[in-house]
């Protein structure tokens, strides 16, 4: 398996990232023009936006929590030349998650709906973590 191969979910995260700040942008201008936003609280409070937007901007801030323990441990695993296929199968999946996560926070936003998702995101990104231990210790256990 071509190692490289891991940095195709890595890539589709940070598109993933970079859409949900398109789709922002777009929220903003659309309630800008609908008269929708407090003009003179929306640089300091979140309050001042529609729940729509606000939905668009809590997720936003998702994506800068567990995605980056998976950029460190994709980077890692390659670093130490770990990537296999279970690695991949971890890797994708945990984007899939977060696909899954963006859809329902921005939409029906069912909490506990969420909540499993997300779990089953960190459950991934463990899983990654293992293969990290394996791939560091393995040497020192197994000769």
């Amino acid at each position: 398996m071509d190692r490289n191969l891991v940095f195709l979910p890595m890539l589709a995260q940070i598109l993933l990232t970079v859409t949900v700040f398109v789709w922002l942008g777009i929220a903003k201008s659309k309630a800008l023009k609908l008269g929708q936003v407090d003009l003179e609280k929306r640089a300091l409070h979140t309050d001042a936006w529609p729940d729509h937007v606000l939905k668009i901007s809590n997720n936003i801030n998702n994506q800068f929590e567990t995605p980056v323990l998976f950029y460190a441990l994709v980077l890692m695993l390659w670093a130490l030349n770990a990537i296999d296929a279970y690695a991949m199968i971890f890797a994708c999946g945990y984007v899939l998650t977060r696909v899954i996560h963006l859809y329902i926070h921005t939409g029906s936003n069912i909490v506990p709906l969420r909540r499993r998702v997300f779990t089953l995101g960190i459950v991934l990104l463990l899983l990654l973590a293992l293969l990290g231990f394996k791939a560091i210790l393995a040497p020192y256990l197994f000769g």
